[in-house]
């Protein structure tokens, strides 16, 4: 079993990191700060732990990766997080992006294609003391059950915006979500103005792991 310990080394790699971050582009102090007190190198196999604090995106398992922490901080900036926000997130692979979400003081909400991923991401943030609401089964289609969010965030690459998704945001709510082909994507930002009116920002240059399940990838 993988120690859980945080050393005078790893919190230095944080700090860098950060540093880089900033230098990146990423303005948020809040997202920065939950970045620098969550330990990466917690969510890696310890094959991998060395390279844990590189912006760099690495394997989880079952074909899945941890986003590159540059991807997580400015997904999250652009959600624009507030304490106490419901909210839904599409794919929860090692659990780090919910995480992140958590420490701002999110309400988490988070849901997992991938079977054995889920059980092990379960048991993993039970260790660490993390709570949120984990789910397996299609993001694609998002919770109903527990809808409507103040925030949805989808941490996969989508062939379209899922329609289901945008009915579960509350008006004022936020979308965020790589669309493209399977190799890259345009990170879009949906600003739900009304149920019919819903504004659109687009940043290029991404690439994520494709979404599947009904409205994604088959």
């Amino acid at each position: 079993m993988l120690k859980l310990e945080d050393t005078y080394l790893h919190k230095g790699k944080r700090k860098a990191l950060v540093a880089l971050l900033k230098e990146k582009g990423i303005k948020s102090e809040r997202v920065l700060d939950a970045i620098n007190q969550l330990p990466r190198h917690f969510f890696f196999d310890s094959a991998l732990i060395s390279h844990a604090y590189e912006d760099k995106a690495f394997p989880i398992g079952e074909g899945q990766t941890i986003s590159q922490p540059y991807t997580v901080a400015f997904q999250t900036e652009l959600l624009d997080i507030h304490h106490g926000d419901k909210v839904l997130e599409i794919g929860t692979g090692s659990g780090y992006q919910g995480s992140i979400l958590h420490l701002l003081g999110a309400q988490v909400f988070t849901i997992e294609y991938q079977k054995k991923l889920y059980e092990g991401t379960k048991r993993f943030l039970s260790r660490l003391g993390i709570e949120m609401n984990l789910f397996y089964g299609d993001g694609s289609e998002g919770l109903p059950a527990y809808a409507p969010y103040d925030k949805i965030l989808v941490t996969a690459g989508a062939p379209v915006v899922p329609t289901a998704l945008l009915k579960q945001l509350k008006v004022g709510g936020i979308l965020v979500i790589p669309v493209g082909d399977r190799r890259r994507q345009t990170m879009l930002k949906l600003t739900k103005k009304s149920e019919k009116q819903v504004l659109r920002e687009e940043f290029d240059g991404f690439a994520f792991v494709p979404l599947l399940g009904k409205d994604g990838w088959r």
